[in-house]
């Protein structure tokens, strides 16, 4: 089967059968298809698309160009959620634990910052010891015996998709939904899950900024993996602001440890969470209904399960056993903490939340290159919420930066970046729309 025809094929919108599909990543996979050719078929389903069977064949493909992890030994679902990037956006950090107390065994392989959105296993590398890349072994070991584990792609995870993702990122075909659709699940799928919530971004601060761009990748997203046999569902939620009041990898490993702990929990953050985590537990038939599923997360927080599950995960995966208990004990901090006031009182009454992410960039705590060294320590505290009256005492963030001249470079964006008025702004519903 020659790999031209089956460009060909895509070119002129015609569908690839499933052997199509299969024997061009087998190709992509073992190097016998070269890459100006993947490059030519990506740009092709770019511009013509992929019937919901095609885009099926392409996820299970990619999912079977490596290993595919079986959890025979596990007495419950295997369970996980997946988010399309935010700012702020360590729902991952809380989610894993608090299932794991509830019952679900949560195997969460996660991946770096991507643009302007922070990356959970970013997060996790700003604790000393935590093995991001730890073997199988340790992997299956932690999630059987804690109930969950966070750690990255491992080499011969959806190899293909690795690949093509590459290419794709220089190729001009990333924003396809057929291709993301099968480059999130194929990941996903090769980590055996039951179940999987798919957490949709929409707004300012996320790559699907509109409500129909979103409602366009969860619908493919829940159709793909449901026919793979995963039962799936997505829930879009917003991203006009920061998530919660800490950005930057340091700063959100403490505020989900506070948020573990009960304390200074931000309202937005904590439904998007209980929504997601009920979600889940109601898909695995753990609960009879999503009122009773946050009812039992409710209880897992109180009373300190979710919090040890956290602690026994980063000690199973090499991390501090008493890091829970002073997490400044361990974490690093910026040489400046200073806050940042805005020009006038008045109300936040917008931010521009890409941005945002971006100014983390800035204080090198997000990558402009893939090998790039982060600072785990810099971003920013306390951050303002939508409606929040600022003033003199109130400021807009408190910034962490290691020099004065990243302090005023940030503090200069911060202001650029949020709008400040005498009216306060309509509230707006955090968790949008359920797709399933």
């Amino acid at each position: 089967m020659l790999p031209q025809e089956i460009i060909r094929k895509k070119r002129n919108n015609q569908a690839l059968s499933t052997e199509e599909i299969n024997e061009f990543i087998k190709g992509v996979t073992d190097g016998s298809i070269v890459d100006a050719q993947t490059a030519s078929l990506t740009m092709a389903i770019f511009l013509n698309k992929m019937t919901k069977e095609e885009t099926t064949a392409l996820t299970l493909a990619m999912r079977d160009s490596g290993d595919v992890l079986k959890w025979d030994d596990v007495d419950g679902p295997i369970i996980d959620k997946h988010s399309s990037g935010g700012v702020g956006d360590k729902i991952s950090l809380m989610l894993a634990p608090m299932l794991a107390a509830c019952g679900g065994y949560c195997p969460m392989i996660s991946g770096r910052g991507l643009g302007h959105t922070g990356g959970t296993l970013d997060k996790f590398d700003s604790i000393p010891g935590y093995q991001t890349q730890p073997s199988n072994e340790l992997f299956k070991k932690t999630v059987k015996e804690v109930g969950c584990a966070i750690i990255g792609q491992t080499g011969n995870l959806a190899p293909a998709d690795k690949k093509i993702y590459a290419i794709r990122d220089v190729c001009a075909t990333v924003e396809s939904v057929d291709l993301i659709t099968a480059s999130i699940l194929s990941k996903k799928l090769a980590a055996g899950l039951d179940c999987l919530v798919m957490d949709l971004k929409c707004g300012n601060g996320a790559f699907m900024d509109s409500l129909e761009r979103a409602e366009e990748l969860a619908s493919s997203i829940v159709r793909v993996a449901n026919s793979a046999g995963t039962k799936t569902k997505a829930v879009i939620t917003d991203m006009n602001q920061v998530l919660g009041y800490n950005v930057g990898n340091a700063l959100e490993v403490a505020e989900a440890v506070d948020y573990l702990k009960g304390k200074n929990i931000d309202p937005r953050m904590h439904e998007i969470t209980l929504e997601l985590c009920g979600e889940l537990l109601v898909s695995a038939n753990l609960f009879d209904s999503l009122e009773h599923a946050k009812e039992s997360l409710q209880q897992a927080l109180d009373s300190g399960l979710a919090l040890q599950k956290f602690q026994d995960m980063v000690s199973y995966l090499g991390g501090p056993k008493d890091f829970c208990e002073d997490v400044w004990k361990y974490l690093p901090k910026a040489k400046i903490i200073r806050p940042v006031y805005a020009k006038e009182s008045g109300y936040v009454y917008f931010m521009d939340t890409r941005g945002i992410g971006l100014s983390i960039i800035e204080l090198k705590g997000g990558r402009t290159t893939p090998d790039q060294k982060l600072d785990y320590a810099t971003g920013y505290s306390e951050f303002c919420q939508l409606g929040d009256m600022v003033d003199k005492n109130k400021p807009l963030a408190i910034i962490h930066a290691q020099t004065e001249e990243q302090y005023e470079k940030a503090a200069e964006s911060l202001l650029n970046l949020i709008t400040i008025s005498d009216k306060s702004p309509i509230p707006s519903r955090c968790v949008i729309k359920k797709v399933s």
